[in-house]
């Protein structure tokens, strides 16, 4: 297959190399200066050559075409958004135009993104796909080179229109990443792990990543009972959201074990302890300033509180950690976040019809 790549971080170099490895035709396309330039024209000056070294194992791949020119998305199967959730709508605005039927637009993670194409375009022809989580999580470890520290087992997506979800079955498992298709990219947005397990690790670490000036791994040491508790009672508010709009209430630390494990029998709570600590987890987050606050609250607690809002939910604790994390920061994260309004109200309402059918 085709498939354009969109964002040369850490998440879109692991999955071009990743599809790169299984035969797939590929192009890697910058959509920025901001991070990872030194990575980016290394491949552009050694045909798309990168290693991937996977738990002591090293496979070579050669990404097909490097660019920064986001036409070349026109003629791909399948396009591929890798870029951190607040700079989606800026991108959209620049891509939404260059797609056309029968294309694939499988923005990873989502957060509802969704709602941001239809404010773009009415009536998309193409399709458009939410997923959870990243596929791949690992780091670009030197110019050239993916560390990978751990692959999902399953990958929870949501289609939309849903009534196009063979179509795209069809296309998307032939990449070869492991996919489960959801009823909703509500679904898919709501479970994105990094609202829960970031938002809450990040804003009670702050104290230590300042203290060690970010020589700190946050799953090796922030979860403690009393932190875990806090995780929960935001996780029981996502739930009750879920139950509103009409989907199963599944905890965390469930879609966690299912996208992590393919031992049904296990405890899930152990299974994300031991997720947690692998020696494999990469440091960080390394300063206050980072994705785990500056786009999972804004982008996904803000969304979070938007909807128990329209919901008479009330989510006191995802509220409180935008309160604590707006003061940290030092300005408001409500502010250009992904409230109602942002996504548009109506784009969201078509999207909960679409899934009811």
């Amino acid at each position: 297959m085709k498939i354009a790549v969109l964002g040369a971080g850490n998440s879109g170099c692991a999955l071009a190399a990743d599809y790169s490895l299984r035969g797939h035709e590929v192009t890697l396309i910058k959509t920025s200066h901001s991070m990872h330039d030194d990575n980016f024209n290394f491949l552009l000056e050694n045909g798309g050559r990168m290693v991937m070294d996977e738990f002591g194992s090293e496979s070579l791949c050669r990404i097909a075409h490097i660019s920064r020119d986001l036409n070349a998305v026109c003629g791909q199967d399948v396009v591929l958004v890798c870029l951190q959730t607040g700079f989606h709508l800026a991108l959209l605005r620049r891509l939404v135009p260059l797609l056309s039927p029968g294309q694939i637009l499988l923005i990873n993670p989502g957060y509802l993104s969704t709602a941001y194409v239809l404010g773009l375009c009415d009536k998309p022809e193409f399709i458009i796909a939410e997923s959870e989580s990243n596929f791949i999580d690992g780091r670009i470890s030197a110019p050239g080179r993916f560390h990978v520290g751990f692959r999902n087992v399953r990958n929870p997506i949501g289609v939309y229109p849903a009534a196009k979800t063979a179509l795209a079955r069809r296309k998307l498992d032939a990449l070869g990443t492991p996919f489960v298709y959801l009823k909703s990219v509500v679904e898919a947005a709501l479970h994105n792990p990094n609202m829960i397990v970031h938002t809450v690790g990040a804003v009670m670490s702050i104290p230590r990543i300042e203290a060690t000036n970010g020589d700190y791994c946050m799953y090796h040491e922030v979860f403690t009972p009393s932190v875990w508790s806090i995780l929960e009672a935001l996780d029981g508010e996502k739930m009750r959201i879920l139950s509103a709009l009409g989907y199963e209430a599944l905890p965390y630390v469930e879609a966690c074990k299912f996208r992590n494990s393919l031992d049904d029998g296990r405890d899930a709570k152990a299974i994300f302890f031991d997720y947690a600590a692998m020696p494999s987890r990469a440091k960080g987050p390394s300063t206050v300033r980072s994705r785990y606050i500056t786009e999972d609250v804004s982008q996904g607690l803000v969304m979070l509180e938007s909807l128990g809002h329209s919901l008479d939910i009330p989510t006191p604790v995802a509220s409180a950690l935008i309160e604590l994390a707006s003061a940290a920061l030092g300005f408001g994260l409500r502010a250009g976040g992904r409230s109602l309004e942002a996504l548009g109200r109506e784009n969201i309402r078509k999207i909960l019809a679409d899934a009811e059918g």
